[in-house]
């Protein structure tokens, strides 16, 4: 399948855009790894799906202030237009090579109980959480679904998850579309809502149809949640108050392998588990506790400390917020190369890591 002369026109113009930004308004990764060359052996392909470099890049293109810029249409993107996604990869997941591969999953469930609680005396950490990104297998990601896909998946996942007989994942599913002011104020209290994309996701077409196909399930006691179509097909998540990462990742599996019995996930040989970022990919694991961390981080080598460790360092309010108080969000940084409960135990051991620092700290 070929793209069409039109499309194929707008590709063009999208590199001759990128190329004509000056470096301090675009030095996105698509804009470093998106040659002549490569442009060239990309811009007249199309997926099974339909899918052209144009949905990968658009986005990049259009918000020339991006950090990476591309985003994967569909599962297959990743292998038709390897000539572009590959060296992105390779920079953002630490030299991730080409003919580099995700070891087999291991989400750690033999292991769980050695992950102990970080801190029993709940000193230091306000909250853990772990998540990750899931794709069902057979359906294409954002820019390639059709009302009908979003609403049929939408069902499938409501259906397994309104079915969970597991005591300790067991809740409610909550629509977006019809959602009534009460209940969108208490999921907001919850910190639990999310919102229509931002405008990276608008230009990936990643937006449309909402708030149709999209939806948030929580368990009563509000430590197991999935979000339905937000940027992800899935994003499963786990969590609870305190430093207990065995726990909060032991809910996580259980949750993850419930929902995969009835609908399989995506996964590639090489890269792992397929979402639409490729900053996502692999393990697709986030782990993270909203710490306090008064002393060290006033410190002028924290970053420095956090970097040597592994470790992501936010503000408690997400990406790109500032941090309230001493209080951060610190994560594992790899999600690529590394197996789930490596990259969980990652965070687990850079954070009591910088516990005893905090301790030691005058």
């Amino acid at each position: 399948m070929a793209a069409s002369a039109d499309v194929i026109k707008k590709i063009e113009a999208g590199f001759d855009k990128l190329q004509k930004a000056p470096a301090d308004k675009c030095s996105s990764l698509l804009k470093k790894h998106l040659t002549k060359e490569v442009l060239d052996a990309c811009k007249d392909k199309k997926t099974k799906l339909g899918a052209t470099l144009q949905d990968v890049i658009q986005s990049g293109v259009a918000n020339l202030d991006s950090g990476v810029g591309v985003y994967a249409p569909d599962a297959e993107a990743y292998t038709l237009f390897a000539p572009l996604f590959n060296p992105v990869i390779q920079e953002y997941h630490n030299g991730f090579a080409a003919d580099a591969k995700q070891p087999p999953k291991d989400l750690g469930e033999e292991k769980v109980a050695e992950l102990v609680d970080l801190d029993p005396e709940g000193a230091f950490i306000n909250s853990t959480r772990v998540r990750c990104g899931r794709s069902l297998s057979g359906y294409p990601f954002n820019p390639c679904l059709s009302l009908h896909n979003y609403i049929e998946m939408e069902s499938k996942v409501k259906k397994i998850l309104t079915e969970l007989k597991d005591e300790e994942l067991a809740g409610t599913y909550y629509p977006l579309k019809g959602m009534t002011k009460d209940v969108q104020a208490a999921l907001i209290k919850d910190h639990f809502l999310f919102k229509e994309g931002d405008r990276f996701l608008k230009e990936a077409n990643a937006c449309r149809f909402w708030p149709q196909g999209r939806g948030i399930y929580h368990n009563k006691a509000k430590t197991f949640l999935v979000w339905v179509n937000e940027e992800d097909h899935l994003r499963i998540i786990s969590m609870q108050n305190g430093g207990n990462v065995g726990a909060v990742l032991a809910r996580l599996i259980k949750g993850v392998k419930a929902i995969e019995e009835k609908a399989p996930f995506s996964r590639d040989e090489r890269l792992g588990y397929l979402t639409f970022c490729p900053t996502n990919l692999g393990t697709t694991v986030r782990a993270s506790v909203h710490i306090k961390l008064p002393k060290i981080s006033a410190k002028p080598d924290f970053t420095t400390v956090c970097d040597e460790l592994k470790l992501q360092i936010r503000g408690i309010h997400g990406e790109h917020s500032d941090s309230a108080g001493g209080v951060y969000d610190i994560s594992n940084k790899a999600r690529l190369g590394l197996t789930e409960y490596e990259a969980v135990k990652q965070m687990y051991d850079g954070v009591k890591k910088l516990i005893e620092l905090e301790k030691a700290a005058a």
